[in-house]
């Protein structure tokens, strides 16, 4: 499991038939400077800490086997103690 950050939407009209409608946002892992495109089933918006999934467990979490995901949001962070950093408001 990660922890990210929502930065924002990722808007792709044209795409394969896998990804259906499901809901793909910009996350930027904590730590690190590099983005990666996540599958949110959850509801999360910009600025919200998240916990995701990544490789068989992503697409676990999309929902099917088959689901063309590497990453997959699984839940919003509420709080975690960690020296003031990372506190998320409910």
């Amino acid at each position: 499991m990660k922890i990210c950050q929502v930065e924002g939407t990722l808007v792709a009209t044209a795409r394969i038939g896998g990804l259906q409608n499901r809901r793909l946002l910009v996350v930027k892992e904590r730590g690190s400077s590099g983005k990666q495109v996540a599958v949110d089933p959850v509801g999360c918006k910009p600025g919200d800490w998240v916990i995701a999934v990544g490789s068989s467990a992503a697409r676990d979490a999309a929902g099917s086997k088959d689901y063309p995901s590497d990453l997959t949001i699984v839940g919003i962070i509420d709080y975690w103690d960690d020296d003031g950093a990372g506190k998320a408001e409910a």
